[in-house]
């Protein structure tokens, strides 16, 4: 079992940054992948990026390359997500995820954090 809490949330101005963390806990994680989603008002959840836990390589969808970058402290147990150059049309909830080896979806999901960026 692994339990994902996310922190880092708030308002900012547009422009701005913000780093968002993933506290993991539970069962080790070296053989999962974490993932950032998010979902703005109304919309549908969508993918922002992925990393193996034990790897290096991430991936990202193609609308947050060079503004969003995901990484990891596996000492601290902390997936991160900076994110800047915010846009008002960042606004949403953001979650990380984590799906193990063997699965296809994600099965594990924080409780989100609330990112507002204002114009």
């Amino acid at each position: 079992q692994v339990q994902l809490v996310e922190s880092g949330g708030g308002l900012v101005q547009a422009g701005g940054s913000l780093r968002l963390s993933c506290a993991a806990s539970g069962r080790t994680l070296y053989n999962y992948r974490m993932g950032w989603f998010r979902q703005a008002p109304g919309k549908e959840r969508e993918f922002v990026a992925s990393i193996s836990w034990s790897g290096i390589l991430p991936s990202y969808a193609d609308s947050f390359k060079g503004r969003f970058t995901i990484s990891k402290d596996n000492t601290k147990n902390t997936l991160y997500l900076q994110m800047n150059s915010l846009k008002p049309e960042d606004t949403a909830v953001y979650y990380c995820a984590a799906r193990s080896a063997m699965s296809q979806n994600y099965g594990f999901w924080g409780q989100g954090t609330q990112v507002t960026v204002s114009s």
